[in-house]
């Protein structure tokens, strides 16, 4: 959004009520809201014509709408607290209504990933996969990609078997990068990190850089490779396929682990399998599905874990590209 559109979308947002305008924050990415809301707490007068221009693409009338008010500090702070809650609310206000500086792991989530990476690079490996733990995946994917091999594959397999963070070690982080947050005297240890977030953040790295990392983690422990390697793509991340990739695994599958596994699908999962049938291979397997009695849990995971094999191989073979990753890939 350039700054016109910010200029424009703060005046709109200004003259809804607060219920309408915390209902848009609350689609709104973290950079999206900060910008938007710094653009909202600087607006000073603003005049009935541009008023009328933002307002006349929305159909809006203007008249009614042309004083916004130059005490807008309390209307932000509402809208804010409304769409994000008092805790996120707050951390955005201070920085947008006081102008402070963006600071500690919060503050990282404003920054791009080369100054991320640049400022913590040389930290221990250790409080880096604990900061990494608490970015979004995909910008915790894009500092991984920045930082050296070696220090890349020690903090994801850190990621891996970190299972939370205690109070006091979180307040030690919060030193180390200028207050990350408050309230950190809870007894109860924050949980963040282990297998499923190191997955996440490495479904957004590119293939090369994945191979490398998880050959790492097999060396040091094959069998929390293998959990990274399962928690990574889900029998449900058959949706993210393509319908040539859906249909090539289909020519891969026997009929009967195909039924048993899709036992345990959504419906949309088994309806994105069956429109890559033929009508008649379709109208069979539906009738399949609805004539199998119930079926053990652990049988339609195993069937399920088989299926991903298959697609773990085509992969490998480059038949099919799986989604999520970060570099460009061609079949």
């Amino acid at each position: 959004m350039n700054d016109e559109g910010l200029h424009d979308s703060a005046i709109l947002l200004l003259t809804m009520g607060e219920e309408e305008a915390a209902e848009v924050f609350k689609h709104l990415a973290p950079g999206e809201v900060q910008r938007l809301g710094q653009t909202m707490a600087k607006l000073s007068a603003v005049t009935r014509d541009k008023i009328e221009s933002v307002l006349g693409r929305f159909q809006t009338d203007a008249a009614q709408n042309s004083s916004l008010g130059m005490n807008s500090d309390e209307y932000i702070r509402n809208v804010l607290t409304k769409a994000l809650g008092a805790d996120k609310a707050g951390l955005l206000l201070d920085r947008i209504l006081q102008g402070n500086d963006a600071s500690g792991i919060e503050g990282l989530k404003w920054m791009d990933a080369p100054s991320v990476a640049e400022l913590i690079k040389n930290e221990h490996p250790q409080i880096i996969a604990s900061i990494m733990a608490h970015l979004e995946r995909d910008h915790a994917s894009a500092v991984l990609s920045q930082l050296p091999e070696r220090t890349r594959n020690d903090v994801v397999l850190r990621i891996a078997t970190l299972d939370g963070i205690q109070p006091n070690a979180l307040r030690e982080l919060n030193d180390v990068l200028s207050k990350l947050l408050s309230g950190g005297s809870r007894v109860k240890k924050t949980t963040m990190g282990g297998v499923r977030t190191a997955a996440e953040i490495l479904n957004f790295v590119g293939t090369t850089d994945e191979t490398a990392i998880l050959e790492s983690v097999r060396q040091y422990d094959p069998d929390l490779a293998q959990k990274i390697i399962d928690e990574m793509f889900v029998f449900e991340n058959l949706l993210d396929l393509d319908d040539r990739a859906i249909q090539l695994l289909l020519r891969e599958v026997q009929s009967e682990s195909l039924i048993i596994a899709l036992k345990g699908a959504s419906e949309t999962l088994r309806e994105k399998i069956l429109t890559n049938m033929s009508q008649r291979a379709g109208d069979m397997l539906r009738e399949d599905l609805e004539a199998k009695g119930p079926v053990r849990l652990s049988e339609v995971e195993a069937e399920q874990k088989e299926i991903l094999k298959t697609v773990r191989r085509l992969a490998d073979e480059g038949q099919l590209v799986l989604g999520g990753k970060g570099d460009d890939s061609y079949v």
